[in-house]
């Protein structure tokens, strides 16, 4: 495969700096840079958070997850999905009408600059991290496409990906995201199809073990994931910046709704595929390898060869929009200069410092910066909702709102960091996973506390 893929990995990445020059001519301000002149159509800001919803978890972590609990692996998008749904018939037309630039400037505009800073400097730096873990997955995907690591091939692709978002902002990304996304799902679905058509094996054991929970995956992980994944989807920070770059509040809304349908057709394709390597790869066959770069292996070459692009389209497309979301969030929110080179200064530094971390192999530090995001989710999205609702009418109170902000993201710390070292203080087994879901409660309830009884807005 090595050459085949280097023919085509040239070729794929040209094609990229291609888009992101091309793109230049297209930006004539800061709104153009960072939110794609928030004038995106139906069907550019589906593929865009298609692309951005479709990456590395969605894909190579799903199938791992299937290939351990089976079936109930579906939740994880299953529940994705349905945030989606939510966000679209609840508050998609709420947010697009404040008509924010990023997640930070929406909690600007309806709690105050505190709660502006606050989540801007919560995703700026864990997003370090995110962005880190995306290229490391890359390295990973590279490595075994070439059947041997390559520093400086890994580098290549990585400073490509930093150029290309660099040049042409969100208007590259949104552009390279529907290139990705073809890929992707053809990928995904030629090796569907391949395993079950083409191999066969044991299909009929698939057929019997479709179950929505089991002895491994059961009520409690469902009212967890509930909550938290499907928390992300309805209002996590790479996921609303596609409805800040639609153009009209109707487009926010039908895209919502379209990608969360659609995202449940590839939890269902991607699901079965997981499946069937459970069910016809022993765990001593698979080794090491991850499910679906072992379903590689079974897969003609040319198949093959698109399958690891569409793998390594999941990872690029989620890696961009992350490393320009933080990046404008960083100028725009934390220093308030909404200037186009200022950006992509930030880019190179966000960028820079994400490919230093891997290159360093320091992955200790990734996993603490990509936790943050357990600070994001309970802490985050009860407030933020509440603000949404309350910012047509009475507004919220800063005091009790960045409270609740705080409640539940210390929640979500002690639940991810420091689980064993409470337990020995005393705290029951069963209650540790349920830490972040307690700090959501307490973040909904002080951010109710906080909105104003009498119709008036700071």
């Amino acid at each position: 495969m090595n050459t085949v893929f280097l023919i085509a990995l040239i070729i794929y990445l040209i094609i990229f700096l291609i888009i992101g020059i091309r793109e230049l001519k297209s930006i004539h301000g800061f709104k153009d840079y960072s939110a794609a002149g928030k004038n995106q159509t139906t069907f550019a800001v589906v593929m865009t958070l298609m692309a951005t919803m479709v990456g590395a978890s969605t894909t190579i972590g799903i199938t791992d997850t299937v290939y351990k609990i089976g079936f109930p692996g579906i939740w994880w998008l299953a529940f994705g999905a349905l945030g989606l749904i939510l966000q679209s018939f609840f508050i998609s037309e709420r947010v697009r009408r404040i008509d924010a630039d990023t997640l930070p400037d929406l909690a600007g505009k309806t709690a105050g600059r505190p709660a502006q800073l606050l989540i801007a400097l919560i995703i700026a730096v864990s997003w370090i991290g995110v962005v880190a873990g995306q290229l490391a997955a890359m390295n990973s995907l590279v490595t075994y496409a070439l059947g041997r690591s390559s520093r400086g091939i890994f580098v290549i692709v990585a400073v490509i990906v930093i150029l290309y978002t660099l040049t042409g902002g969100q208007l590259s990304v949104i552009k390279t995201d529907r290139f990705q996304l073809l890929i992707i799902l053809a990928g995904v679905a030629a090796c569907m199809i391949f395993l079950y058509a083409v191999k066969g094996g044991n299909t009929a054991e698939v057929a019997d073990n479709i179950e929505l929970l089991n002895e491994n995956y059961g009520p409690s992980n469902l009212f967890i994931q509930f909550f938290v994944i499907g928390g992300v989807f309805f209002l996590g920070p790479d996921i609303l910046s596609r409805n800040f770059v639609s153009g009209n509040e109707k487009t926010a809304k039908r895209s919502a709704l379209i990608s969360g349908l659609f995202l449940l057709c590839f939890a269902v394709m991607i699901t079965l595929t997981g499946m069937w390597i459970r069910y016809n790869v022993t765990p001593e066959q698979l080794g090491d390898s991850g499910a679906l770069m072992y379903a590689a292996s079974l897969l003609p070459k040319g198949l093959s060869v698109l399958l690891i692009f569409g793998l390594l389209s999941a990872i690029l497309s989620s890696t961009d929009t992350c490393l320009i979301n933080a990046s404008v969030i960083l100028a725009k929110d934390v220093f308030k200069k909404e200037s186009v080179p200022f950006v992509r200064i930030a880019v190179i530094l966000i960028g820079g410092l994400s490919l230093l971390l891997v290159l360093l192999g320091r992955g200790d530090i990734m996993s603490l910066l990509s936790g943050a995001y357990s600070v994001y989710t309970p802490g985050v999205i009860f407030p933020l909702t509440v603000a949404i609702f309350a910012y047509e009418k009475h507004g919220v109170r800063i005091g009790p709102w960045l409270a609740g902000v705080i409640a539940g993201g210390l929640f979500g710390i002690a639940g991810t960091y420091f689980g064993t070292a409470l337990k020995s203080f005393g705290l029951p087994d069963a209650a540790a996973p349920y830490l972040p879901i307690i700090g959501m409660g307490l973040s909904l309830i002080l951010s109710l506390l906080s909105v104003r009884r009498q119709p008036c807005r700071e």
